[in-house]
């Protein structure tokens, strides 16, 4: 199993804790056999946070995070803020934590604790490096607070994050990460997953709170890095992906935040999602619509797709390589596929020579676009089709999608999917959960024009 876990990153650890104190070697070999090629390991006060830098100068896997945990917010006083200020120069230390509010053990009282939160957020925007928030039973406080100090301008993760959906949104409105650990594994945190399914992957970290927190297989054990498999595996199935997928994903999450590691910014033009592998032709499109994530970066689930040229066959081809390793090859990518209705017509003949199942996903324009009804040329190719609806009037329609085609363009999404179903034998309406948008006018759409109906939630892609 672990042969197949690429660059995992334990985004929360202790290494400093004593119970490493005989075989840290060994731990961090065992994070490396495993998959975790980095581990961020947190300070709690200034001793640990001395500890921690020190740790992470001295192995080259190793990150530190520096910090007075709300049990030691006590011990705050100007001379630490020095100290850790001094430590936040060194290359390897690159946030500020862990920091925050704990009303369940009280071992500082509850305004020394909000004094060294504020004061720490303080500093990390002094240094320009992200906060690492501890919150237990106290999550008005800590929202309170992150809004008025503006912690957001830094941004940073609550980490073991135990609030519900509502404080999670609230958290991610402000820019801020969520992590989760081990404890996602418990038979009885049906509540926590039901949560995770519909929280966007993009946000998310994992980590262990080591020696804290073991998943089930070894709870009650010490934990460490290498058991992050165990919740990264979790989260895959949470989520219905595999798990090279969560661990791409949540790496890159740790990379933007932190800095840790390394990514590949070429651009890609194949990329792998769970079994389909997604062809990236173009990042024109047809439309502007207000909830395209593009708008913002060309990141989707951890892959860079921004071109710096559209492909030709040969690219593409070469891009994918055995085709028949994957259920099914997507013309989809971060534009409109059927602009280069041409190109997907020569890849499509050589990738069904080879028994492949074709999808394309479309904004459903590309008969406006080509003048002309081009889905008879699709007969015989595709597969499968799966058409961008998004409303059901073209009112609404045209202030979410904002084609460059005008009020035409509803209509002619429409007549698409009502021909589509004589030439491709797998037919599907797609529509984004955006604030306003009227799901069952939209499903009750797609049945009048005899399709399929999918729902598909905000920042989801694929």
């Amino acid at each position: 199993m672990t042969n197949s876990i690429p660059k995992l990153i334990d985004s929360h650890a202790h290494l400093d804790n004593s119970r490493f104190g005989d075989d840290l070697d060994e731990v961090i070999m065992a994070a490396h056999n495993a998959g975790v090629r980095h581990i961020l390991s947190i300070g709690c006060d200034l001793q640990s946070s001395i500890t921690n830098a020190e740790l992470a100068a001295r192995y080259e896997p190793l990150y530190a995070a520096v910090g007075f945990h709300p049990h030691d917010a006590s011990a705050l006083n100007q001379e630490s803020v020095d100290q850790i200020r001094r430590l936040l120069q060194q290359p390897k230390v690159v946030a500020v934590g862990e920091i925050g509010l704990d009303y369940y053990r009280n071992r500082s009282p509850h305004d020394t604790q909000q004094m060294a939160f504020r004061r720490q957020i303080l500093l990390a925007k002094e240094v320009g490096k992200p906060v690492i928030i501890h919150d237990r039973d106290a999550h008005n406080d800590v929202l309170t607070i992150l809004a008025e100090e503006k912690a957001g301008e830094v941004g940073g993760v609550l980490h073991c994050f135990s609030g519900d959906e509502e404080m999670a949104r609230k958290c991610l409105d402000m820019g801020f990460y969520l992590s989760f650990t081990g404890a996602i594994t418990y038979p009885k945190n049906d509540a926590v997953r039901t949560m995770l399914r519909r929280l966007p992957l993009d946000r998310i970290l994992l980590e262990t709170d080591c020696p804290y927190l073991s998943p089930q297989p070894f709870r009650g054990k010490r934990n460490e890095p290498s058991y992050l498999v165990y919740t990264a595996q979790t989260l895959a199935e949470i989520k219905g992906l595999k798990l090279a997928d969560v661990a791409r994903i949540t790496s890159r999450n740790c990379y933007d935040l932190f800095g840790i590691g390394a990514i590949d910014t070429a651009a890609t033009i194949a990329y792998q999602i769970r079994d389909s592998l997604y062809l990236n032709i173009t990042n024109r499109c047809t439309n502007s619509c207000v909830f395209c994530a593009k708008f913002n970066d060309f990141v989707v689930k951890g892959h860079e797709l921004k071109l710096d040229h559209e492909p030709d066959e040969q690219e593409v081809l070469s891009a994918i390589g055995d085709p028949t390793t994957y259920k099914e090859i997507v013309f989809c990518g971060y534009g409109e596929p059927l602009l280069r209705l041409d190109l997907i017509l020569k890849v499509a003949r050589r990738l069904k020579d080879r028994g492949c199942r074709i999808r394309i996903n479309t904004d459903g324009q590309a008969n406006l676009v080509h003048q002309r009804n081009i889905l008879p040329e699709l007969d015989g190719l595709v597969d499968a089709i799966s058409v961008s609806l998004n409303a059901a009037d073209a009112g609404t329609y045209q202030n979410l999608c904002q084609s460059r085609f005008g009020e035409q363009s509803f209509a002619a999404v429409t007549d698409f999917l009502r021909s589509a179903k004589d030439h491709i034998p797998d037919v599907t309406a797609t529509m984004v959960t955006y604030p306003g948008v009227d799901i069952n006018a939209c499903e009750q759409l797609a049945k009048k024009l005899g399709v399929s109906f999918r729902i598909r939630e905000y920042n989801e892609v694929g």
